[in-house]
């Protein structure tokens, strides 16, 4: 029996284009999957590292009165509880103690022989005369001073110094400003603490470290998966190669996959900008002052960050700027993509549209995205060695003072799915060119 031939102006169903499109559609799904756990995490290491920069940052430490008191009283205290003195230093403090009790009586014996004028003055006179004898008290003075020297020494006395000095810092902490700094400060470490469920500043930094550790390795895996997906669809394409009924359906669904990772790459972080004070160690009253990780500079940005920061601003000149890069290396992007896929898809009289066609073709010297790419690295260059040669002239070493300065910049995952995406994108241009069933001029 003869088939019967298909109805005109009805597709014969195709298998290979079906399973192509769930196949890729698995792949995308998979895709944007790992690009949205790229972005949650680099918006949360972003945060994370804001926050530990904040509570690091040396407004909080090297230049804050609050540290420098606690420290200076942890030194006050250790020195007063646990000093010490020779027998040669003992012999010394009792002859000086002695010298000053003799000064001592002395004065309070010229004071009794000066001449009273009132009938009671000769009366005090007289009695001081009769019952004290000086110079049996000054034969007692050493035994006074290796006594008053003993109490000193008394580890007992000490801890009682020791809190006769801490109590003038305290009282330098009910002054007025201070007294509002220190309130302030408190209030935002406090909050910080809540925050992230800690109670010291080691627990703080090391909780937030170790967070960030785990954050950094899983952002790099998402955003090799991603590239991985990526290099998937160009396997296909290489497959496919001579598949022509599948060609349409592969380079839509390839633009998806473009459309992920420009939307990734735009929002994620791209370059992080961090300055500090690695170590700074300097000896005082004899006993070692500790800073470390004192934060000086920190920013972390994406591309769609730095737009609004300059279209924010009030100049003129910036604001211009920003609407450049959001124009030329967002919008451009967006619109070639979109283009690319209504030319191919569309029927002859649209996809040979000026406007179509223009933007599918002849956009990509306008489309300033690879710019970014190298002003981005050029960027990163640029400061990173400034940073390096800035930080290197604090650094110093000697008996007294040590200051270690550490460059923590960095380019982000976000600047990889960024580049990849310009990649791709040049690659599904050429594509597009050698399967367009129109003229791509």
């Amino acid at each position: 029996m003869a088939k019967k031939a298909a109805a005109p102006g009805v597709k014969k169903f195709n298998p290979s284009k079906l399973l192509l499109i769930l196949g890729l559609g698995v792949l995308l799904c998979g895709e944007a999957y790992f690009g949205y756990r790229l972005h949650t995490l680099s918006n949360q290491q972003e945060q994370l590292k804001e926050d530990y920069s904040n509570l690091n940052n040396i407004t909080f430490g090297l230049f804050s009165v609050e540290q420098w008191r606690d420290k200076v009283a942890d030194i006050v205290n250790h020195q007063v509880k646990h000093f010490t003195m020779s027998p040669k230093q003992k012999q010394e403090l009792q002859v000086e103690v002695q010298q000053i009790i003799l000064a001592l009586i002395d004065k309070a014996e010229a004071l009794v022989n000066k001449k009273p004028k009132t009938l009671g003055g000769k009366i005090k006179k007289l009695a001081v005369k009769t019952f004290v004898n000086t110079d049996k008290i000054k034969a007692q003075v050493p035994e006074f001073a290796k006594t008053i020297i003993a109490k000193i020494d008394n580890p007992h006395n000490k801890t009682k110094l020791s809190t006769l000095a801490l109590g003038k810092f305290k009282q330098a902490q009910q002054s007025g400003s201070l007294d509002s700094t220190i309130t302030a400060n408190d209030s935002v470490t406090q909050k910080m603490y809540a925050k992230y469920n800690v109670s010291t500043p080691d627990g703080f930094n090391n909780k937030l470290t170790a967070s960030l550790a785990e954050i950094r390795a899983a952002t790099y895996d998402y955003s090799f998966a991603m590239l991985g997906c990526v290099v998937v669809v160009l396997l296909l394409w290489w497959l496919f190669r001579k598949r022509v009924e599948l060609h349409a359906t592969l380079f839509i669904m390839s633009l998806l996959f473009a459309f992920i990772l420009l939307a990734i790459g735009l929002t994620a972080s791209m370059i992080e900008v961090d300055a500090r004070i690695k170590s700074l160690d300097f000896v005082l009253l004899g006993e070692h002052v500790v800073f470390k990780n004192q934060v000086l500079f920190f920013q972390s940005k994406s591309i769609l960050d730095v737009v609004k920061v300059l279209v924010r601003q009030p100049q003129l000149d910036s604001i211009l700027v920003g609407i450049l890069i959001l124009v030329f290396s967002i919008l451009f992007p967006v619109m070639k993509l979109s283009s690319t896929g209504i030319h191919l898809l569309s029927k002859r009289k649209i996809a040979e549209n000026r406007f179509i066609k223009y933007f599918a073709f002849q956009s990509g010297k306008w489309s300033m995205a690879d710019v970014i790419v190298i002003a981005i690295l050029m960027t990163y260059i640029g400061l990173n060695g400034l940073l390096e040669s800035q930080l290197a002239n604090l650094n110093v070493k000697s008996d007294y003072l040590t200051i270690i300065t550490t460059n923590n910049t960095a380019l982000q995952p976000g600047y990889i799915i960024f580049i990849s995406f310009v990649l791709y994108g040049l690659v599904l241009s050429t594509i597009l060119k050698n399967i367009t069933p129109y003229d791509s001029h």
